[in-house]
């Protein structure tokens, strides 16, 4: 196949109402769609970065109430959520060793093209 017509597959940002996986299957890495993607993975990474900035203080907080506690776990476990549907998603666009010009041996089957964050097909 010719690479100006290579399709490939993102993993988005964002699930679907009922909690699927949304992807976008496309020619064009700098489309509109990527653009809003790159976006919002961007604002999550920023938002948990944040977050993690201030929990500290409410976990070094010897008032803090089971509730602000529980608030804080929920946020950072959404965060971490994010911030892994981002790395999946990003992971899955790297090219693997070989289209670099160098094989690094088993690192190359972790960061591989292959799986729902960004196949070629």
């Amino acid at each position: 196949m010719d690479a100006t017509n290579e399709t490939f597959t993102r993993l988005l940002p964002w699930t679907a109402p009922e909690g699927k996986p949304c992807v976008l299957r496309t020619d064009n890495s700098g489309g509109f769609l990527s653009r809003v993607a790159d976006s919002v993975e961007r604002e999550l990474i920023e938002m948990g970065a944040g977050l993690l900035e201030h929990a500290p203080a409410i976990l070094d907080n010897g008032k803090a109430s089971p509730e602000e506690l529980r608030f804080l776990g929920r946020r950072l476990a959404e965060a971490l959520r994010d911030t892994l549907r981002v790395a999946e998603s990003r992971g899955g666009r790297l090219l693997p060793p070989a289209d670099f010009g160098e094989d690094d041996g088993d690192e190359g089957a972790a960061r591989g093209s292959d799986g729902p964050g960004g196949r070629r097909t």
